[in-house]
């Protein structure tokens, strides 16, 4: 078995050559201003991204072209900076022992939950794993609420009784603790908008460890069958727990694994080519021409999990080397900077605003209690809809509604 194990990785090469005459480059900052940056901070003004910022399957990649705004830019990055100092701030508070159980943070990750949100309206759909932190404050929610339910408080997003793993809003689905489980409820969610005439797309995502549930392959089929708005994204930060794609899939161009369904593979590393990326897988499924397959190769800077440390499978130097050399944050740092948007001083007024409102986050959800006992019957059943009476986990334990 040891010796099978060896082999798995070159046998994975040899099956991939197809596809490594042109690789996907992940620099965050390698998008080329092509145009004076206006006065105004809401015109628009064109940028060039990286020649081998996409790639396509069965379809055209998105133009390299793309249009920026002064405030959009500005938007992006402090919403980017907040995100990293909530995970930051989860980081600690686990350590310090009072967030406990299962926790999955987002820290190098940024540029997906703040590019997705950047192209997409409250009227679209998303749902994902459970490294969904930004996504919940995001799409509607709050950081007081973030963290208040991690540290199992009432004023949480679930009312302390959820957790890292079970956070909602009324335009998010979740945080799904099931690996893959919430590939299938996004095509279910997308069939819905169809049903329903509603002009809006769902974005069901998971991660490479999860790509080869056969749950995923089954939604892919029907979403096909039924020309469904979704658009499935893999965020491929290339370990699956403690396992690098490599060693789990023999097909890691994931974007490519749809059968009859197109797919992007796109920069996640990149803010701009982010935001470009799922601005076309939009368009794509809102004009009726089926699902579409979006692979971001992005990379997490923490372990798997708070139980992992991260280093056991790849090196602390390939770790650093990408924390200095692709971070998003800094990337668009250097747009801002270099196109004019803003000064570095600005900038990190920025920092401490987003500290500052972190830091304001975590005592309010520190000061929040528990929830009570009475609240572990709540919340069961849809409002209206529950039974005479509920059973606990003895004869004796009845909670009558």
């Amino acid at each position: 078995m040891a010796s099978l194990a060896r082999l798995g990785p070159r046998l994975a090469q040899r099956r991939l050559a197809p596809f490594a005459s042109r690789r996907l480059q992940t620099a965050a900052d390698s998008t080329q201003l092509h145009q004076d940056t206006p006065s105004d901070g809401a015109e628009p003004f064109t940028v060039r991204l990286h020649e081998d910022s996409f790639r396509g399957y069965l379809t055209d990649a998105p133009s390299l072209d793309a249009e920026v705004t002064k405030d959009g830019l500005f938007k992006m990055y402090r919403e980017m900076t907040t995100m990293r100092r909530m995970e930051q701030a989860a980081d600690a508070l686990y350590k310090a022992k009072l967030i406990r159980g299962f926790c999955h943070l987002a820290i190098g990750q940024e540029a997906l939950a703040v590019g997705l949100e950047s192209e997409i309206t409250k009227e679209d759909l998303v749902i994902t794993a459970y490294r969904c932190h930004p996504f919940a404050v995001l799409r509607g929610g709050t950081i007081t609420g973030v963290l208040g339910e991690l540290l199992g408080r009432q004023v949480g997003m679930s009312n302390g009784k959820g957790g890292s793993m079970h956070i909602f809003t009324e335009r998010f689905f979740g945080g799904n603790g099931i690996v893959g489980a919430q590939v299938p409820v996004g095509a279910g969610i997308s069939f819905a908008q169809k049903y329903l005439e509603r002009p809006s797309a769902t974005f069901a995502m998971y991660g490479d460890g999860a790509s080869n549930q056969g749950q995923i392959f089954e939604a892919y089929n029907m979403a096909k069958l039924w020309n469904l708005p979704c658009v499935f994204v893999c965020e491929n930060n290339k370990y699956g727990m403690g396992t690098s794609a490599e060693r789990s899939s023999s097909n890691t161009e994931y974007y490519t694994r749809g059968d009859k369904i197109p797919g992007i593979q796109a920069n996640g590393m990149d803010i701009i080519a982010t935001a470009k990326a799922v601005k076309y897988a939009r368009d794509w499924v809102l004009a009726g021409k089926g699902p579409l397959l979006l692979e971001f190769v992005t990379y997490r800077y923490g372990g798997h999990s708070m139980s992992d440390p991260g280093t056991t499978y790849r090196t602390r130097e390939e770790v650093q080397r990408m924390r200095s050399t692709q971070d998003p944050i800094r990337g668009l740092q250097r747009y801002i900077e270099e196109w004019g948007v803003a000064t570095a001083d600005e900038l990190k007024k920025i920092d401490k605003e987003a500290k500052a409102v972190v830091d304001a986050a975590v005592e309010e959800a520190k000061a929040s209690p528990e929830p009570l006992l009475k609240d572990l019957w709540s919340d069961v059943y849809y409002p209206g809809t529950e039974p005479e009476y509920l059973r606990g986990r003895e004869r004796e334990e009845v909670h009558y509604y």
